[in-house]
């Protein structure tokens, strides 16, 4: 085997603000020399040269500029060398979620309260009435994707209930939700009020 067969990852919170700058980064602990970035239904969209962030490791970045309704979409990023024709198999597929390209806004409540005890269930419910097919729950400063529920319509309301379990101290933090069609998935509403959710230890 060439070694082409390891795949690298590609890299970038995933829910970006309109405007903002923004650029991939394409890493393997591989030396390749040369990574290509794709985005699905397009193709290659461009070539950069590796370099190298520590020994070991080679990264290539590949700035898009400022963020704006065509960057949403699914992106996967490949290594080659410079003397083989062969490309490594591709990274797991990025998601780039675009918000505020929908006109709704969707509420965002929490269940039993804002501050729970460690150990206790907790639901986050997001609702919009307008038609929604998707909600998506995001953390803020997390950089995992966010978390995604299909819609159920309920007196007039389009709802999502995100459920916990047992609560814990990692679950603490700022939540936002958003909604989106099955016919641009990458394409966002309004962001809901942030939410702040407090997890106090008073079970341990």
């Amino acid at each position: 085997p060439s070694g082409l067969s390891r795949k690298p990852s590609l890299q970038q919170g995933p829910i970006l603000a309109t405007g903002q700058n923004l650029t991939l980064h394409c890493r393997s602990d591989l030396s390749y020399d040369r990574f290509t970035l794709s985005k699905e239904g397009v193709g290659d969209l461009s070539q950069r040269l590796g370099w190298q962030p520590q020994p070991g490791l080679s990264q290539a970045d590949f700035f898009l500029g400022p963020v704006g309704r065509s960057h949403g979409g699914r992106y996967r990023c490949y290594g080659g060398r410079s003397l083989s024709s062969e490309w490594s198999a591709p990274s797991d597929p990025l998601d780039i979620l675009i918000p505020g390209q929908l006109p709704a806004t969707p509420s965002l409540s929490v269940h039993p309260g804002p501050t729970v005890s460690s150990g206790e269930n907790v639901t986050l419910l997001c609702q919009s009435r307008n038609p929604m097919d998707t909600f998506l729950l995001s953390k803020e400063g997390a950089a995992d994707a966010p978390l995604s529920l299909r819609s159920v319509s309920q007196a007039q309301q389009f709802r999502a209930e995100f459920s916990f379990g047992a609560a814990s101290s990692a679950l603490g933090g700022t939540y936002r939700c958003y909604g989106s069609w099955d016919s641009s998935p990458h394409l966002l509403s309004q962001p809901s009020e942030p939410l702040e959710l407090t997890v106090s230890g008073a079970h341990g």
